[in-house]
């Protein structure tokens, strides 16, 4: 399939398992399977206040958990992509399953720093398994047209996982304690798990997963062949710029930001955590049609997510004390569009790689934003303990400071997508597709625009 094709995808050959209920189905458990690694991944960020209590830990040192899984599941996106290539999806979400649920357990009965730590390198591998082996079903079982959307759907339900950590996780840690809300998490990952096992398959019957897996020796040269492409580039500094700033928020420091430096009660803070998972509701269908509407402005829908981010992150922080609700509101909907943003990302991998390799090319795509946020997760950590000395309550002063690191990281970030954009046009005007500056774009749409009325006025 070449560029062209890619960009504007027509019906292929799996156009008919389009309304097949077995693909909504399979799509359906590799969804829940991600949704349950969202609520592994994001357990601790709501119960991190408890997770310093209990194993009498600083803050830098709580984030350490978070930046190590974090690290793990970074690290891990290349070896993983190509076992996905090989083994499929299926086994992959099966094996990502059972080690978040061990890790889970084994957090359960932690007392110790070592022990968590150890928790969170088996979270953060099962973690890593998951969400690109359920993206790469989407193309296997639905067809080129509409995977854009079904894409971001899989991104924006798979969200809803914060719901179950900030919700039932958060009550069952005020009432039942950290044994019981971890070995609950643990058990509803296992059913899932389960569940998984017995539905999800790679491909239709008959299909291929897109394309013949190549020989082994062949590894190396197809991760060199997906980074030097400047469109897997594109995808990952996309992730990196885009994705940061809702993962730190949802997978450490956004519950406590709100308590200790908001004044927010825990029963707030968990609402307004929700509010960035229903937000996205709206947010992510949009822009997944935008992208399939137009596939040359990728760029320049990810670069506004990344600007109402930074601007709503300015009024939050430069407010004179804690932000009103309006505000801290108006901070989780431009959260919200973090995720759906990162997931254009994939759409380059998607676009710019054959098929064969696709699955190399989400891994490292998908390092982006994890390393961007491990980076900031401890950066914020940092900060905190510097401005307070080693004491465990932070006041707004300290969190104005820490948040305030973010500025760097989406500098760095949007540099990279800008060096990587001109470069991949400068591939596409090779292979014949031209990319008009933005202004052009607009002035050949009013002028299309005008010529259509006058024509309409005529009849």
């Amino acid at each position: 399939m070449g560029l062209i094709e890619r960009l504007q995808p027509a019906p292929t050959r799996i156009s008919a398992v389009e309304a097949s209920r077995r693909a909504w189905l399979v799509w359906g458990v590799g969804l829940a399977a991600y949704i349950v690694a969202v609520l592994h991944r994001t357990s601790l960020g709501v119960s991190g206040l408890e997770a310093a209590r209990r194993l009498d830990a600083s803050a830098s040192v709580v984030a350490m958990f978070a930046v190590l899984q974090l690290l793990v599941y970074a690290a891990m996106q290349i070896p993983v992509g190509v076992l996905l290539d090989r083994l499929g999806a299926r086994r992959m979400i099966v094996t990502g399953g059972l080690l978040m649920a061990g890790g889970q357990v084994l957090l359960a009965f932690a007392e110790a720093v070592g022990t968590a730590m150890v928790a969170r390198v088996l979270v953060g591998m099962g973690d890593a398994m998951t969400f690109v082996s359920v993206l790469r079903l989407v193309p296997a079982w639905f067809p080129a047209r509409r995977v854009p959307v079904v894409t971001q759907l899989t991104g924006l339900i798979g969200q809803f996982g914060q719901v179950l950590s900030a919700v039932p996780l958060v009550a069952l840690l005020s009432q039942r304690g950290w044994t019981t809300a971890f070995t609950s998490a643990a058990a509803l990952g296992l059913v899932i798990t389960v569940a998984a096992a017995a539905t999800v398959r790679d491909a239709p019957a008959g299909g291929a997963l897109g394309g013949a897996a190549p020989p082994s020796g062949s590894v190396m040269h197809d991760v060199a062949q997906a980074w030097r492409h400047p469109g897997t580039r594109l995808g990952m500094w996309t992730h990196f710029t885009t994705q940061f700033s809702g993962a730190v928020f949802a997978l450490l420091w956004g519950f406590p930001f709100l308590v200790s430096g908001q004044g927010r009660s825990p029963a707030e803070a968990s609402t307004l955590l929700t509010v960035t998972v229903v937000a996205g509701v709206l947010v992510g269908p949009l822009l997944g049609v935008l992208v399939q509407r137009h596939p040359l402005r990728r760029s320049w829908l990810v670069i506004g997510v990344v600007v109402v981010n930074v601007v709503v992150w300015t009024a939050v922080l430069g407010w004179p004390g804690p932000a009103p609700m309006w505000l801290l509101v108006t901070l989780m909907v431009a959260l919200a569009m973090t995720g759906p943003g990162s997931m254009i990302g994939f759409d380059f991998a998607r676009t710019f790689n054959p098929p064969n390799r696709l699955g190399t090319a989400t891994g490292i795509v998908n390092i982006g934003g994890f390393v961007a946020s491990l980076v900031t997760i401890y950066l914020i950590g940092l900060v905190l303990d510097l401005r307070a000395g080693g004491a465990r309550g932070f006041t707004f002063e300290d969190f104005r400071a820490a948040m305030s690191v973010q500025y760097a990281i989406w500098a760095f970030g949007l540099f990279g997508i800008l060096m990587a954009r001109r470069k991949v046009r400068r591939r596409m005007a090779e292979a014949g597709v031209v990319v008009p500056p933005i202004r052009e774009a607009i002035a050949r749409r009013r002028r299309a625009s005008r010529q259509e009325n006058r024509g309409d006025r005529g009849r």
